[in-house]
């Protein structure tokens, strides 16, 4: 993606790639759900709009942090999944809810995952990175 910068900070780099809330909920089902066509994200919870998700896997797609495959049973649909680059940003995501247990309330469903990486964060990254790896492998 060759995008003009705002800055040569690294945040503000970052930001430019995954920042918007769009970017990092597509992430998030991709990482965390089965998730993992057009339609799977359409029915998300938060009710994205179809332009606003086509450009967003779009740019994602540009800036390598998704890619876009063939689906093995409709030739009319993407398959989409996390490149390396994308599963690198897993320890980003597991410290914003563990930020985010502190001050919402959680579905009981999450509040136990959310447990369980404080338990032992470390190994609950290891866990869940490789097993994304796996579905690019």
């Amino acid at each position: 993606m060759k995008s003009k910068k705002r800055s040569e900070c690294p945040l503000s780099c970052s930001l430019d790639l995954w920042g918007d809330k769009w970017s990092l909920l597509i992430i998030r089902d991709l990482m965390f759900s089965t998730k993992n066509t057009y339609g799977d994200f359409l029915k998300s919870a938060e009710g994205i709009a179809t332009n606003i998700l086509a450009s967003r896997l779009q740019s994602l797609e540009e800036s390598n942090l998704i890619e876009k495959l063939m689906h093995p049973e409709s030739k009319v649909k993407g398959l989409y999944r996390l490149t390396q680059k994308g599963i690198d940003l897993l320890p980003i995501l597991v410290e914003m809810y563990l930020w985010s247990d502190k001050y919402f309330t959680m579905p009981d469903d999450l509040k136990a995952t959310i447990e369980a990486g404080k338990k032992d964060k470390d190994g609950f990254i290891k866990l869940i990175s490789e097993r994304l790896k796996n579905k690019i492998a």
